[in-house]
């Protein structure tokens, strides 16, 4: 778990009790913090081993359920150091199960075949994508969420959009069911979160959201088409450097990086613009700027950063710091990033900077 709310909520005693109850022997590990740190984790991974883990239950919310992923690799590798994993070094062949009771609505960890660590020596945050990173089951309650601040609540909700905006954003033509759920979901997301930022007791649209937070990150938004991801990528480095919330990460990029890729495919834009924001706007490019205009408002009335210096973790001054950020993102200029266009260290550099205001 992670800091002190699941203790001072009474939720851990909860769940221990029912251990308890059910006769299995536990221990617990607290501390996990938000982009999720690899030192914690390596720790975590060796109390695991010494107690003979054959179960993770994360309760919490992504990073929380990202360690956890984590630990349950590392104990099924013992003799595998888990950032092998995360460096590629090493594949993923077997791992045991995690179980998740969900306290945050965000990342979607709860179904999603991904997890991210940081490792906090290097300052470089890599993400891990297998089947077995998916947990087991997940119990979503959004009661268990009525404690949160307002800014978790407004990161979740960018976070949520993230994962379907980085899978909508496509080429892949003929994919009609797919962005319907897409589309519907976005509609939702946005609909409950202006509710949820003023009312964390709103029970309906604290449900909603949770709900679509599992549905944005198991791979339905995104099914048949070659998704993009270059936003997370280009935030992940943000959240590397900084040690910015993920979903602040997110918003901070987002607008620059739409402004930067949308003439690539304008007609896309504008389906968006038209399905979910109501854009009628006939000429496809004008149709493109309403809707990243009214995207980035939304992120605004949810408090979220919509440039860097809106966020007042990043601290970006010198044009060559910013030059140093792209050459992190694309691991020193040996990657590209993103499908809808693919951007090399030059593009990164020129949607960092466009973000640098």
């Amino acid at each position: 778990y992670g800091g002190g709310s699941v203790v001072k909520s009474g939720l851990l005693d909860r769940v221990t009790d029912a251990l308890k109850e059910a006769g299995i022997d536990y221990m617990t590990i607290g501390g996990v913090k938000p982009n999720p740190r690899l030192s914690f984790a390596r720790e975590a991974v060796a109390k695991a081993k010494d107690f003979g883990t054959d179960f993770v239950l994360a309760v919490g919310g992504g990073s929380v359920i990202d360690t956890s992923k984590a630990v349950a690799h590392g104990v099924a590798n013992p003799d595998t150091d888990i950032w092998e994993f995360w460096s590629r070094v090493k594949t993923v062949e077997k791992t045991i199960p995690v179980g998740v009771v969900l306290t945050l609505a965000a990342a979607g960890s709860e179904t999603s075949n991904s997890a991210v660590l940081t490792n906090e020596e290097t300052k470089i945050k890599r993400g891990l994508s297998t089947d077995l990173n998916r947990p087991v089951f997940a119990i979503m309650n959004p009661e268990l969420t009525y404690t949160l601040p307002k800014y978790q609540i407004g990161c979740g909700v960018v976070d949520i959009m993230m994962h379907t905006l980085d899978r909508y954003f496509t080429k892949t033509e003929h994919n009609e069911m797919t962005d319907e759920i897409a589309e519907g979901l976005l509609r939702t997301v946005i609909k409950n979160g202006a509710i949820a930022i003023n009312d964390s007791h709103d029970y309906n649209a604290m449900s909603e959201i949770m709900w679509a937070g599992s549905l944005s990150h198991n791979g339905l938004t995104g099914l048949g088409a070659v998704t993009d991801f270059a936003v997370h990528q280009l935030g992940h480095e943000l959240s590397a450097k900084f040690d910015i919330a993920h979903g602040a990460s997110l918003s901070a990029v987002w607008g620059a990086w739409a402004t930067y890729v949308y003439p690539e495919k304008p007609e896309r834009f504008a389906q968006y613009a038209k399905r979910v924001w109501g854009i009628d706007t006939e000429d496809p490019k004008e149709a493109a700027k309403e809707a990243i205009a009214k995207t980035v408002a939304y992120f605004k009335s949810l408090d979220m950063p919509t440039c860097f210096s809106e966020a007042k973790e990043i601290g970006l001054k010198t044009d060559e710091e910013v030059h140093k950020m792209a050459y992190g993102c694309s691991y020193e200029g040996t990657r590209t990033i993103g499908n809808f266009k693919t951007c090399d260290i030059d593009d990164m550099y020129e949607i960092y900077k466009l973000s640098n205001k």
